[in-house]
């Protein structure tokens, strides 16, 4: 079928060669001329403009937008004017999915049909193809189950053809799933990177601790400001962490995607030395710790792996100078150096 892609950075490009080559029609457009130039040469439609992209679409027309959440309305706003009554938009973004149920009630009036869709699989997506999660209208959904099968792990629309089986367990097996009304999509993908968020956390504190199983030899100096180790003797291991996190993608049952990613980049650089350690959160852990404090949900894990973010960035700074600032008060506590 016939596609508008509007955003073509890393995912959106990818998403659009993929449709391609699974025998789609894509109208490409992007602020970057570049970066339509790229997608052209893939075999879809470049264009110069969005008024451009939905007068080189028939309706009713499908128009996907990848771009980040900030930008979104902002399309939409563009776009609105363009459209007609039966045609798709669609934010693969990560949208809040509270906007989400805002953008769909104010164009259902005109009677364009809105879907999030929570879109999973990063840049391994072209190869391994993308998680799907899809919110909104279930007519309009369905109409689309072309575009969702190609794009989802299978890479193909299932035997027999499209069914409109896009909310059974069928689809969910295949890579892609209505999950519910407006703002279902993006809901279900807020939470699964919530719950990315804690996976990243436990790796990456497990395999410190490792990495700190030398602490025995390493004759730290006693004093009465550090608190020593019991039993050295027992901290006595130089371990290979990139060796260990390879170990482990094998059989394992912790093994993931998260741990190849994790053992590859260990291989690269075994100290990891082209990083700062400084973790981003582009919203989503929040937004779920959120929803849970909302309807009374514990989140323990959740919470402390965004709060760890927070602090990767420095944001707990002055509250460590003040812990400093107590106990030379209360007990003349210099301060150490790391």
């Amino acid at each position: 079928m016939q596609i508008g892609m509007i955003g073509l950075g890393r995912m959106g490009a990818n998403m659009v060669r993929r449709l391609v080559q699974g025998g789609h029609e894509c109208v490409a457009y992007d602020a970057k001329p570049a970066a339509v130039q790229a997608v052209s040469a893939y075999g879809a439609k470049g264009v110069s403009s969005p008024a451009e992209l939905v007068r080189a679409l028939k309706a009713p027309r499908a128009l996907w937008i990848m771009v980040p959440a900030g930008l979104v309305d902002a399309v939409i706003g563009q776009l609105r004017p363009l459209l007609s009554g039966g045609d798709v938009l669609i934010d693969g973004g990560n949208s809040n999915y509270q906007d989400d149920i805002r953008r769909a009630h104010e164009l259902k009036g005109a009677g364009i049909h809105y879907l999030d869709v929570g879109t999973s699989g990063g840049v391994l997506g072209f190869e391994q193809g993308y998680c799907l999660m899809i919110g909104g209208d279930a007519e309009a959904a369905g109409r689309l189950e072309p575009v969702f099968a190609v794009l989802a792990p299978g890479g193909k629309v299932p035997a027999g053809g499209a069914s409109g089986r896009v909310a059974s367990r069928a689809a969910a097996q295949l890579g892609y799933l209505h999950c519910g009304a407006a703002g279902a999509g993006h809901f279900v993908k807020m939470v699964h990177n919530g719950i990315e968020y804690g996976l990243m956390a436990a790796y990456a504190e497990g395999l410190n601790v490792l990495a700190h199983a030398n602490a025995g030899s390493r004759g730290a100096t006693a004093d009465a400001e550090t608190a020593p180790l019991a039993n050295p003797r027992y901290f006595q291991y130089e371990l290979d962490i990139g060796a260990i996190a390879e170990v482990w993608r094998h059989g394992s049952i912790i093994a993931s995607r998260l741990l190849d990613l994790t053992a590859a980049a260990l291989a690269r650089d075994a100290r990891l030395e082209g990083f700062a350690g400084h973790v981003a959160d582009s919203g989503e852990g929040r937004w779920t710790v959120q929803a849970a404090i909302e309807v009374g949900v514990p989140a323990h894990v959740l919470s402390a792996a965004l709060y760890s973010r927070f602090e990767s960035r420095g944001q707990a700074e002055f509250a460590n100078k003040l812990l400093s600032a107590m106990r030379l008060g209360f007990g003349g506590h210099a301060e150490k150096s790391p």
